[in-house]
């Protein structure tokens, strides 16, 4: 069920991969889409078994994710029950029994936390979130609330190596940081955005755990890239640990 699934100190994180779930093909198994043409009863599914495993107990937060720079920021009393989605690309927040929660399918799933201070956040990161500079301003958001010696964790993403782009695209995003120009395996102009987001951290302050492989290369993982349509969604998913 996870590509990757750790406690650090506490907090408590993973991200999943496509192994475990009810979807059938060509979204087989652990699809957690929003909107994609797979079975909705199997997505409920899919995401009530991951949430039973990493946390049964907490509210989830997730996000209706629009390739901005917006941060929604969860504080005050815990909601009585799961609400409506906002249309952010990071969710922050100071609360226990919060599990914050990202979808990717190629962007970069990122998940943050300062273990002392228990502020922890997730974003999704994909070309446009690197101009919106989403990652700096979940880092802001996160400070704001509090946050001092931060630390994040890279998930899965597709890689520079498998990220065609036009040139003119590449030049956009070079221009704002140049650690993302990359080229293909195959000799065209390419974005490496995982590069990216950790360029932005590093000029935060900001520890990098790279947890990352590539979503394209990856067939336990899901890819946009690879499939197109019939890719299923991953998540990126983060809690103040019970200690």
């Amino acid at each position: 069920m996870y590509s990757f699934r750790t406690s650090d100190g506490p907090v408590d994180l993973a991200f999943t991969d496509r192994v475990g779930g009810v979807s059938a093909a060509p979204y087989d198994s652990l699809n957690l889409a929003l909107a994609s043409g797979d079975d909705p009863a199997a997505v409920a599914h899919n995401l009530a078994a991951v949430r039973a495993d990493f946390a049964s107990t907490d509210h989830l937060v997730d996000l209706e994710q629009v390739h901005g720079g917006d941060v929604h920021v969860v504080t005050g009393t815990p909601p009585a029950v799961d609400s409506g989605r906002p249309a952010a690309d990071a969710v922050v927040t100071d609360l226990p029994g919060i599990t914050l929660m990202v979808r990717v399918a190629d962007c970069v799933p990122l998940l943050l936390a300062d273990p002392m201070t228990g502020v922890i956040g997730a974003a999704h990161c994909g070309r446009p979130g690197l101009i919106a500079e989403v990652v700096p301003h979940a880092i802001e958001a996160m400070r704001d609330l509090g946050a001092r010696d931060l630390v994040a964790w890279i998930g899965p993403h597709v890689c520079g190596a498998c990220y065609e782009v036009p040139a003119a695209m590449q030049e956009q995003v070079a221009a704002l940081l140049p650690q993302a120009r990359a080229t293909t395996s195959w000799g065209t102009p390419s974005l490496d955005i995982g590069a990216g987001v950790r360029a932005q951290l590093e000029s935060a302050q900001v520890r990098v755990v790279d947890a990352g492989r590539c979503t394209r290369e990856s067939r336990d993982l899901y890819s946009y890239r690879r499939d197109g349509a019939a890719a299923g969604r991953m998540a990126g998913l983060i809690r103040r640990a019970d200690r």
